[in-house]
């Protein structure tokens, strides 16, 4: 499916490091990379690197006196806490600003690899930083990389970006900063705000137009709901858009290993959840798709994995779950962090979903969330908000 696909990657995006007890280890993008080269992914795919970010492109979304206070925090590493640094969050670290914008600077060159047709997909695991604000970091983000991305292409001239956000968080960051502008679709998939953090991404947050769409699940949410409220909502919705470009950012802390978070997707659902994306950036947006990491806390046993088929299915040739992990790569987890490495590319599930248009239980608590967000946005797009 895929003709070309660029993988942005530098060693030194391993520098967003808030320190060795902070849940954010840039040792998952680490092995994540060198699980896709072990396994000949990075052989299907173009590898650049990229430079950081400028403050006039930072500026594109970042207050530049929140920029110029990061640079303070950078140079001495001492709090600030106006500006969301100093946290237990988002502690301070010398050098963070120069580290935030080679993040922001990996998305910014896969924007540009596919706005100007250089790749038709590309990729910044190391980025998603969805959480942070104009004018103050939040939730482990400094400066918010997708949105950065999406302001990017807005000024090259895009007239329709849809932006869909699978981390068990609520994309807030990108939603607050596109929330009245109807050029961007942004759509959320999270666990309700009722129990995890930042507690927003209510159905009724519907921005500009119906353009902010959030869909609420329970904690216990698993593979087979949560794909069916990805099929109810995200399909139909980019359908109608249609958008020029697709962004998408891939935490993968809806995992049922994530510690930090209550979903329980498996390795599986969330490759299908891939695929399904892939597909539709096809459908929907010419081919022309951009994709980040994001969220995703279990370090060795999921984001490497999952990330790495991310990378391959935007190649075009995905991994076979059944296959087995290089043994070269299970030593260099145990050497790097003493941990027992997965043995293959699965969690051995078979995920499998009813459709909505089959009708829903009123009783159940996913098809209750799933009709509160069609309930609450789809007639604002010209849809029938029933199955």
């Amino acid at each position: 499916m895929s003709r070309t696909a660029r993988v942005i990657w530098d060693d030194a995006l391993t520098s967003y490091n808030f320190g060795p007890s902070h849940p954010l280890a840039p040792i998952r993008v680490e092995l994540t990379i060198a699980l896709a080269r072990a396994l000949g992914v990075l052989d299907e795919v173009e590898l650049t690197g990229c430079a950081p970010a400028g403050d006039d492109e930072l500026a594109l979304v970042h207050d530049r006196g929140y920029i110029e206070a990061v640079k303070g925090v950078s140079v001495a590493g001492a709090p600030d806490l106006r500006a969301g640094l100093g946290t237990t969050d988002n502690p301070a670290f010398k050098g963070v600003h120069e580290a935030s914008a080679l993040i922001a600077g990996a998305s910014l060159a896969a924007a540009r690899a596919v706005w100007e047709g250089a790749a038709e997909h590309a990729v910044n695991v190391a980025g998603g930083l969805h959480h942070a604000m104009p004018a103050a970091a939040s939730g482990f983000c400094v400066y918010n990389d997708p949105a950065l991305a999406i302001a990017w292409l807005l000024e090259q001239g895009a007239r329709r970006v849809a932006y869909v956000d699978v981390d068990v968080h609520h994309g807030d960051g990108v939603q607050a900063v596109f929330y009245d502008d109807p050029r961007v679709l942004t759509i959320s998939l999270h666990e309700s705000p009722r129990t995890l953090f930042p507690g927003t991404g209510f159905p009724h947050e519907t921005g500009a137009e119906g353009t902010a769409v959030n869909v609420a699940l329970p904690a216990g949410c698993g593979d087979s709901g949560w794909l069916r409220a990805f099929h109810a909502v995200v399909p139909p919705l980019l359908r109608e858009f249609d958008p020029e470009i697709l962004v998408t950012q891939h935490g993968c802390d809806s995992h049922a290993l994530d510690p930090l978070a209550n979903l329980m997707l498996s390795i599986d659902g969330q490759r299908t959840a891939y695929a399904a994306l892939h597909e539709l950036a096809h459908e929907t947006a010419g081919g022309r798709w951009i994709a980040t990491g994001g969220g995703g806390y279990e370090l060795v046993q999921v984001v490497p994995r999952i990330w790495t088929h991310l990378i391959a299915e935007l190649s075009g040739h995905p991994v076979d779950p059944a296959t087995p992990t290089p043994e070269g790569w299970r030593q260099y987890v145990r050497e790097r962090t003493g941990e027992a490495p997965p043995l293959t590319m699965t969690d051995g599930r078979n995920p499998e979903f009813r459709d909505i248009s089959g009708g829903y239980d009123p009783a159940d608590p996913i098809d209750r969330a799933i009709m509160a967000t069609r309930n609450a946005v789809f007639p604002l797009h010209g849809l029938d908000p029933m199955p």
